[in-house]
């Protein structure tokens, strides 16, 4: 019997059963530098718009419009590796890996012409001639940003149904090996980052070039590779069949999150997104005629919690590390890189561990460490301490991702690339739909709290009010606390900084619940004899 690869592309040849049973590793490898690219270029442009010696300084942009580029990365990430994920079967992988490429191509070319229009022909420009230039720029700086989010998104949406393919008899493992890539750019890309750092501050487009390295590599790699058929089309399963995998509900959970955020960046009305929302989910659902399947449901509902203590407590635990080390005279960016380092090293490692454990029993685990370091992580003081809980921290959340890619892959193989993909997507929206924001509530009330009880009154007059999706909060208003006065106004930074800190402890609702949620899973796979991967007949 033989096997085609993707036969909606003539230059594909075919391949015996034989042949397939042995993974073409230069593939894997292309796939992994390819992931690699894309963290170099998340962390290349963290180092551009934080820092104000770089964009902020050539550009002009002040806080919120250097937010503004960094979020303009980050949306379409997430929104096109669940839509690319429609289609891929259809138009292919290699032609998946040419468009990543193609946009990584065109966000250096953006940012390069962003620098070009504040510097015609060499010299620099001043005045009302500077600012209108700079309006321009930003314009190209944005659109570039968006571009490479689509590039970093499909990047994904391939890699993930191809190794998943390739090793699937021992998904999850060889799925926390390719994530390992992630970490490790950012560890690469940190390094180099602090070695360049005089270099870099001359010429910031250095840090453009460096995103040309890794996607070059994964192009030339890629380019002659044979790209297995993916699992579901190979067993027969239909397209139909892969959305009814999904279902209504399935649908329901992306189609918000993918309408809510594009309402958000395009400024569209409640009733214009819900409309939207509605009509999708409505045609998804006349189509496929499913509600999806119940414990893919019960997964992506899973995904929700995880994502946010995975990424949304970054922020507030890389400030936590950040100040230790600025006072012993460290670049706050090896926070980044050690935690980035524990997650790489122990990736390459999950095999064994996931035999022992199995998936569920691996998820159970991390979500008690990930509890333990955050409550840790909520009271400790000094830089031993710190790192310590953090390492605790580290390692729970190391296995997170990618071993819940590895659950959907071996348990709704019907689901293809769409369901694999989609589950990440919705971890992503997530948190920045929904996860950031709760745990922003969450350091604004425990902060509100500490100085009603520590200065009491003051908080009425430094606080404002503001709403998000759950409703009204308070929060700290800097502006009014620097009209205290010096002593009131570091005694209020002091008392905030350490609420911020303590809330950790409440966040730990979000691995508690999931917690509950795989043991509740691994007591039903074992009422039915034990965890077992799905295997789809005619593969």
């Amino acid at each position: 019997m033989r096997i085609p690869l993707e036969t909606n592309n003539p230059d594909f040849e075919t391949m015996t059963n034989s042949t397939a049973d042995k993974p073409d590793m230069a593939l894997f490898w292309g796939c992994f530098i390819a992931l690699i690219t894309t963290s170099f270029a998340f962390i290349t442009r963290a180092f551009l718009v934080n820092d104000p010696g770089l964009w902020p300084a050539e550009f002009g942009l002040d806080k919120v419009q250097a937010q503004e580029l960094f979020g303009a990365g980050i949306w379409p990430f997430a929104i096109s590796i669940i839509l690319f994920s429609l289609i891929i079967d259809k138009v292919g992988y290699r032609s998946a890996m040419i468009f990543s490429f193609v946009c990584y191509a065109l966000y250096a070319v953006l940012a390069l012409q962003a620098h070009s229009l504040l510097h015609p022909g060499g010299t620099a420009l001043e005045g009302e001639a500077l600012k209108a230039a700079q309006d321009k720029a930003w314009t190209s700086l944005y659109w570039g940003s968006v571009i490479l989010g689509l590039g970093n998104g499909t990047v994904e949406a391939f890699i993930n149904p191809v190794v998943a393919t390739m090793f699937r008899k021992d998904k999850t493992k060889w799925l926390n090996i390719l994530h390992a890539g992630w970490p490790g750019g950012l560890v690469l890309g940190g390094i180099l980052s602090i070695l360049l750092g005089a270099r870099v501050a001359e010429d910031w487009r250095i840090l453009v070039y460096l995103i040309a390295l890794p996607s070059v590599i994964y192009l030339l790699m890629l380019l002659k590779a044979r790209f297995p058929l993916n699992e579901r089309v190979a067993s027969g399963t239909s397209y139909r069949e892969m959305l009814a995998e999904f279902g209504v509900l399935g649908a329901a959970i992306a189609g918000y999150l993918v309408i809510k955020q594009l309402g958000v960046v395009f400024d569209w009305s409640s009733g214009l997104t819900w409309g939207l929302i509605a009509l999708c989910v409505l045609a998804y659902g006349i189509y496929c005629r499913s509600l999806g399947n119940p414990l893919l449901i019960i997964l992506c509902i899973i995904m929700m919690p995880l994502a946010t203590t995975e990424l949304g407590t970054d922020g507030a635990i890389t400030g936590i590390m950040e100040e230790p080390l600025t006072k012993a005279g460290h670049n706050p960016l090896w926070v980044l890189i050690y935690t980035s380092a524990i997650m790489m090293v122990l990736r390459f490692f999950a095999g064994p561990i996931v035999h022992k454990l199995t998936p569920l029993g691996l998820l159970a685990a991390c979500s008690v460490l990930a509890i333990t370091g955050l409550f840790l992580l909520s009271s400790v003081a000094g830089m031993a301490a710190v790192f310590a809980a953090a390492t605790v921290y580290g390692i729970g959340k190391t296995f997170f991702w990618p071993t819940m890619l590895g659950v959907v892959a071996e348990q709704t193989p019907k689901g293809g690339a769409l369901t694999l993909n989609a589950i990440a997507g919705i971890g992503m929206l997530t948190v920045g739909i929904l996860g950031g924001p709760m745990i922003g509530k969450m350091q604004e009330d425990s902060v509100q709290a500490a100085i009603r009880k520590d200065m009491p009154g003051a908080y009425e007059r430094i606080s404002r009010p503001d709403t998000y999706f759950l409703g009204a909060y308070k929060a700290v208003d800097e502006t009014k606390v620097k009209e205290l006065g010096g002593e009131d106004a570091a005694k209020v930074g002091t008392i905030a900084k350490q609420a911020r800190q303590g809330a950790l402890a409440n966040v730990t609702v979000f691995p508690a619940f999931m917690l509950v949620c795989y043991l509740g899973l691994i007591l039903y796979f074992r009422s039915k004899g034990g965890y077992k991967a799905v295997s789809l007949g005619g593969h």
